[in-house]
């Protein structure tokens, strides 16, 4: 009876850190991702014409271009800040959790919520899925899906990691 018990809790826990364990994968997106990035370009596939939806229930495309990201691997905290090029774009500063869920197929995923200046969860039911197409040292492809006029769609983030954006000259 001893030796089944000792059994059962050695399966158990072999379980347990299996199931918790961080594949290598994930490590080195968690590495790669770890930073501060710039939102150098928004592109749209499948959709011609302004687009006159926000971009994660903020601002306007133009807004984001040139915002700045910021990810802490340590913590799976991070901010994003929209800095004012335009006036009619809000000064915004954002701190955001994120994280790279399981999903059913192989795709990479990126999922983040937002929260306030205070840190309160914003819209605590829902966040943000976007597809990792590259996630390198310096650079960074998120997408995610859309409807435009009835049809899928999609918008493409462009990512460069701080210090590696050219400056302009």
């Amino acid at each position: 009876m001893k030796f089944l018990n000792t059994s059962l809790i050695i399966i158990i826990c072999t379980f347990f850190f299996c199931a918790c364990s961080v594949s290598k994968e994930g490590r080195l997106m968690k590495k790669n991702m770890n930073g501060n990035w710039v939102l150098e370009t928004i592109i749209t596939e499948g959709a011609t014409g302004k687009i006159k939806d926000k971009i994660f229930n903020e601002a306007d495309f133009s807004c984001f271009i040139g915002s700045e990201w910021n990810f802490n691997s340590k913590n799976n905290m991070g901010s994003y800040s929209i800095i004012d090029k335009q006036k009619d774009c809000p000064v915004v500063k954002r701190n955001i959790n994120w994280s790279f869920p399981k999903t059913k197929d192989t795709s990479a995923v990126i999922y983040f919520k937002r929260y306030d200046d205070k840190n309160i969860p914003i819209h605590t039911e829902t966040g943000f899925s976007l597809a990792i197409i590259q996630l390198d040292k310096t650079e960074m492809k998120l997408k995610a899906g859309m409807m435009y006029e009835g049809y899928p769609a999609s918008i493409i983030y462009n990512f460069k990691k701080n210090g590696q954006v050219k400056k302009p000259e």
